[in-house]
């Protein structure tokens, strides 16, 4: 079971992939901007995020550029879920960090599948931890132990 968060401002298609995704055991909601999107994850990091390309305001690519330039959102596991079909913009979108890029209209099969697929890449992984406290970490290291320039005595 994950959690799973729709961006989307077509109300009746998010409706609708969260009520797919729910009846495939996940727990999933859904905003319709990206405003709305960074405040709900902010409050609660979801598992995935299923995010549309072309949205009032701030659209998919931004956003998603924005999250993964973000010190704490660097990480979260995002998928395209938009009809947007060309191929330069899955290109894109897929360079802007992407884990998938899926089309609409999808079937039920297909969004559940798509979905766990990228979820399945997430197993095994340690959960998020700020870049902050990753560098921190690292600095800590290099300075405790002495480094060794390749050397070697004869």
């Amino acid at each position: 079971m994950a959690h799973i968060l729709v961006v989307d401002d077509d109300d009746i298609l998010a409706a609708n992939a969260a009520r797919i995704l729910i009846g495939a055991g996940h727990v999933c909601g859904w905003v319709c901007d990206a405003k709305e999107a960074v405040a709900t994850i902010t409050k609660s990091r979801p598992d995935l995020v299923l995010l549309d390309q072309n949205m009032p305001g701030e659209n998919g690519s931004t956003l998603l550029r924005r999250l993964r330039n973000s010190p704490r959102y660097y990480d979260l596991p995002i998928a395209m879920l938009t009809g947007v079909t060309g191929l330069k913009e899955e290109q894109v979108a897929y360079y802007n960090g992407a884990q998938d890029y899926i089309r609409k209209p999808f079937s039920e099969k297909m969004l559940v599948f798509r979905v766990n697929q990228v979820l399945k890449t997430q197993e095994g992984r340690p959960r998020h931890q700020p870049l902050e406290d990753l560098e921190r970490r690292r600095t800590a290291q290099a300075k405790s132990s002495p480094r060794r320039f390749g050397l070697r005595l004869v």
